[in-house]
């Protein structure tokens, strides 16, 4: 799909096209979407061109592409314009598509548009914050599932929210992750329950300012009436108080309030005790607020309270997020192979008591692994350090107890031998997985794979 041949195919249709900006999962949803509806559509990515699987599927569903560059003769008889979350709308397209009236959105707000015209009783909840978003997404729609209501979860955490809806059934409860890049571009996007989780410093790069990341944010409740419910973190109002729309607050935290852990470790919703803390599978503090905000948006979405319980005593984790794996001899696996990077393996180590048999390794990123050190202090049986970081471990950590095992396979094995009863054996390997692997979830998937073995 050269740019000239699809400028014949652009020129021969009379009605408003719809411009799709950016060839990912979710560009490729919204403008296969629109084909499979009979509009005028047409994809353009920067890159130089589609790889054969994905021009195949392009062609099949008669998407022409524009490949290598926006030209603006895109926007003449364009009726809108769709952009994919990781295209700033300060890109040069962008801003001519608003300079000539042309209506932007994204691929979310698309699906809700869709969503909304069937007046078929279907519902949406919708989780944003830095951390935690994905787990707990994945985790109300568990719940929801586990009270035997129709709940899918999608949007940022992997299917597309314009996918989901096309195969939804009437009546659906549509669970959705969204980032702060994805709720730049809603308008009418209204959830019946959101919750915002927390805030700490990201994407500074593309929101300019910490506020103007906050804002972006909160625009998950702009459309929230006084029947719908706003779930914030207690602990930090100064982060939501002002927040756009009508929802009415419940908020979640270590203090009484709607959803909180006590002093005992007892997770409450409403007044109720749900469980305590250690009957959660996911480990950490972290994932007790997931939880207290996932039980919320549950209950709100009409799951029952011992399903709600039994929901979070069943909730394995998200794969490859400090996800248990299984348990012998006093000693459990958790698998956080998502943990690329040293701040990633600091929270898996932070959410696990120890003692750790933890193994670190793969394809260097060239930060230090001292800050490891600390959090690992009186928590450590022994480190194993495995794949082409070995020269870099050893150099920052190499004073601790530890293994040298390059293979990854022998590594695994070496660490679940030197276990002991009461430890947790745990992959977080702060590196990414291209020594050995092709991604992180192949690299996960071989540890699960090794660890049934064991068991």
């Amino acid at each position: 799909m050269q740019e000239a041949s699809s400028r014949v195919t652009l020129e021969t249709g009379g009605d408003m096209r719809t411009v799709v900006m950016g060839a990912g999962r979710s560009g490729v949803a919204a403008a296969r979407f629109l084909a499979s509806q009979g509009r005028p559509v047409v994809l353009t990515d920067s890159r130089p061109g589609p790889d054969s699987a994905l021009e195949l599927d392009l062609a099949k569903a008669g998407i022409p592409g524009v490949w290598g560059s926006h030209p603006e003769s895109l926007l003449e008889h364009c009726g809108e314009l769709i952009i994919s979350p990781g295209i700033p709308p300060s890109t040069p397209f962008v801003v001519a598509a608003i300079s000539k009236g042309i209506s932007v959105i994204g691929e979310v707000e698309l699906a809700h548009r869709v969503l909304r015209a069937r007046h078929d009783g279907s519902r949406v909840l919708a989780v944003t914050g830095t951390n935690g978003k994905s787990t707990t997404t994945d985790l109300v729609a568990h719940l929801l599932q586990t009270s035997g209501l129709p709940a899918v979860a999608c949007g940022n955490l992997g299917i597309p929210v314009i996918e989901a809806v096309a195969a939804g059934a009437p009546g659906s409860i549509y669970v959705v992750e969204l980032s702060s890049y994805q709720l730049e571009t809603v308008t009418a996007f209204h959830a019946e329950g959101a919750a915002f989780l927390n805030l700490t410093s990201d994407h500074l790069a593309r929101h300019g300012t910490l506020e103007a990341y906050r804002r972006a944010k909160l625009r998950i409740f702009e459309r929230q009436d006084a029947v719908d419910l706003r779930v914030v973190p207690a602990a930090h109002p100064e982060q939501w108080q002002d927040a756009p729309g009508a929802g009415r607050n419940a908020r979640f935290g270590w203090s009484e309030c709607e959803a909180w852990c006590d002093g005992e470790g007892r997770l409450n919703l409403h007044g109720e005790v749900l469980l305590q803390r250690g009957e959660l599978r996911i480990p950490g503090d972290h994932n007790v607020e997931n939880a207290l905000a996932a039980a919320l948006l549950a209950r709100h979405g009409g799951a029952e309270l011992e399903a709600i319980r039994a929901g979070l005593r069943s909730y394995p984790g998200l794969a490859h997020r400090i996800a248990f794996c299984g348990e012998k001899g006093g000693v459990r696996a958790y698998n956080d192979s998502k943990g690329t990077n040293v701040d990633a393996t600091l929270t898996a180590i932070k959410a696990l008591s120890g003692p750790l048999v933890l193994l670190l390794g793969g394809t260097d990123k060239g930060a230090s692994y001292e800050p490891l050190r600390q959090a690992l202090d009186g928590k450590l049986r022994r480190l194993v350090f495995l794949g082409e970081a070995i020269p870099q471990l050893t150099r920052d950590l190499g004073d601790l107890p530890h293994e040298v095992v390059p293979v990854f396979d022998d590594a695994v094995r070496t660490a679940l031998m030197l276990a002991r009863s009461g430890d947790q054996v745990l992959l977080s390997p702060a590196c990414a997985s291209f020594d050995q692997f092709d991604n992180f979830e192949q690299r996960g998937e071989r540890f699960e794979a090794l660890v049934r073995a064991w068991l």
